[in-house]
């Protein structure tokens, strides 16, 4: 058999029954923004690969506030927030200089 998760202790002082209840409330608020950001960075990619310029560059936009929203309460790293916002802005970029560069040849 599975061995099941096994079953939380209730804190017995009040502080530490008050600590619980503030975490749950805590990690659904990092778990909020934890998706956002990775819907943010969905987003860009997903623009980057159908190859929308306008569209890829508006996403990149709302991703790094995003980004740096999660980086500031430190729910990632803010080193891993500027490499993703380095590597996107990359591929955005990119993807500008590759339409520019196909309409400059035809």
């Amino acid at each position: 058999m599975a061995s099941a998760k096994p079953k939380k202790k209730n804190p017995r002082l009040a502080s530490g029954r008050k600590r619980a209840r503030q975490d749950v409330k805590l990690n659904a608020a990092n778990t909020s923004l934890r998706s956002k950001y990775r819907t943010a960075v969905k987003n860009v990619e997903k623009a980057v690969a159908a190859g929308d310029k306008t569209k890829a560059a508006e996403a990149f936009a709302k991703a790094q506030s995003i980004v740096d929203i999660v980086a500031d309460k430190q729910i990632f790293h803010k080193n891993k927030a500027a490499r993703d916002k380095s590597r996107l802005a990359a591929r955005v970029k990119a993807l500008a200089t590759a339409t520019t560069a196909t309409t400059a040849a035809a």
